[in-house]
């Protein structure tokens, strides 16, 4: 049961009776769940990468999106055009009627119908389906898959999944269907009980059953040894920043071998690391000064993040943070979990969203740190404040929230290599 008693009692019923009347979508192609506190998006697109370097064609829904709503549902990394997203939409609205009196969608109801609905037309030959919130209750566990991916179990929206952590295991461990195969991040022998509750037919553990030995800091990325329960794969170049990436390829090549049978040929898992991409995770997008784009939005995200930069970034002259985070967080915990008090200089700023943490808020929250601080009241403006206090060699980082980095790269018009 989600947490807040409050809220109305969590139910599926509305999104099985829309996927009913769209004719079951979600069984048109196998379907691997990822879910997980920390790490899901990154995850998905690995496992896209390594499904699609193996020739099947990949249906893709992540959430949430950077810039542009497109991004959640896509096609061999390539987000659904407009007008066909227009035209779902549509169709779903006029649908809306056949599902009982008073029934209305949520908008990520909305949004998953379409995928759904997406991947089946065109079709695709397997659906990577990243969980929004939680697992059991999601609009996503209308589908049953076959591979089910829990990267990691951590404290994050309590309020509707909490107080304890194994409340939270529990309310992931709902995608686990009976007689999948589940991929587990979690290392936490604890919690482990609630995963084997639900009665997979396999249980790959990380650290056991699949692992990164190595997991090294390398040019323009990671340099990793990967062990899963079927093959050793030695010295694989990862093009993505942190080692929490190199865990993530590593649950993801574990996923894909699950759902194949199979190991994965060598030359393609070398392919897949190689091409791999995931915005505003710990993404440069600029040089002079270096800018690094991390959503990083709870305790967990900043803390690894707050690692990956010490790791990969640690000889930048001095840093500048631009944080915008969302209300629930502990602004002060937050800034703390990402080192901001070896920050130069905090440039605080609001979110484009209506659950935005005020800027001032956060400033006061880095000042009671000992950090010297700016206001901004936008995104934009925060950056063209760390721009003209950057010097040579200096690392500008954004972070705090995955709205504020798909703000930024509004702003800097940064223009993404096609995904994998």
């Amino acid at each position: 049961m989600l947490a807040d008693p409050h809220r109305p009692p969590p139910d599926l019923g509305r999104m099985r009776r829309l996927v009913d009347v769209l004719g079951h979508p979600e069984r048109s192609a196998p379907v691997i769940h990822v879910t997980g506190t920390n790490g899901k998006t990154s995850t998905a697109r690995c496992l896209t990468s390594l499904l699609t370097a193996k020739g099947l064609r990949v249906g893709t829904f992540t959430s949430p999106h950077l810039e542009r709503v497109n991004e959640r549902i896509a096609a061999d990394g390539e987000p659904i055009p407009d007008d066909e997203l227009a035209g779902l939409l549509s169709d779903l609205a006029t649908l809306e009627p056949l599902l009982g009196e008073g029934v209305r969608l949520s908008w990520f109801e909305v949004l998953t119908g379409a995928a759904f609905r997406w991947f089946a037309d065109r079709p695709v030959d397997v659906v990577v389906l990243e969980v929004g919130l939680g697992g059991r209750w999601d609009a996503t566990n209308v589908a049953d898959a076959s591979v089910a991916v829990v990267t990691n179990v951590g404290l994050d929206h309590l309020e509707f999944l909490g107080p304890t952590r194994a409340d939270v295991a529990s309310e992931k461990a709902g995608v686990v269907k009976e007689g999948a195969t589940l991929v587990l991040g979690e290392r936490e022998p604890s919690l482990r009980p609630i995963f084997e509750r639900q009665n997979p037919a396999a249980l790959w553990l990380s650290g056991d059953h699949y692992d990164c030995p190595r997991n090294d800091l390398a040019v323009g990325g990671r340099t990793l040894d990967l062990r899963t329960p079927g093959a050793v794969y030695e010295g694989v170049w990862l093009d993505l920043h942190g080692r929490h990436q190199g865990e993530n390829f590593a649950a993801a090549l574990a996923g894909a071998e699950a759902f194949f049978g199979s190991p994965v040929d060598d030359r393609l898992v070398r392919e897949a690391a190689a091409t791999v991409r995931s915005p505003g995770r710990l993404e440069i997008v600029g040089r002079d000064p270096l800018v690094v784009l991390d959503g990083a939005k709870n305790l967990e995200g900043a803390a690894r993040a707050a690692a990956a930069v010490a790791e990969e970034f640690g000889a930048a002259a001095s840093e500048i943070l631009v944080v915008g985070m969302l209300r629930g967080k502990d602004p002060v915990e937050m800034l703390r979990a990402l080192g901001a008090g070896r920050a130069r200089l905090v440039v605080a700023c609001s979110p484009p969203s209506p659950r935005a943490q005020p800027a001032p808020v956060v400033a006061a929250a880095a000042a009671s740190l000992g950090v010297a601080t700016a206001v901004a009241e936008s995104v934009a403006e925060a950056l063209d404040l760390a721009f003209g206090r950057a010097g040579p060699g200096d690392l500008v980082l954004v972070t705090g929230s995955l709205y504020t980095v798909g703000a930024a790269r509004a702003a800097l018009a940064v223009e993404s290599r096609p995904a994998r």
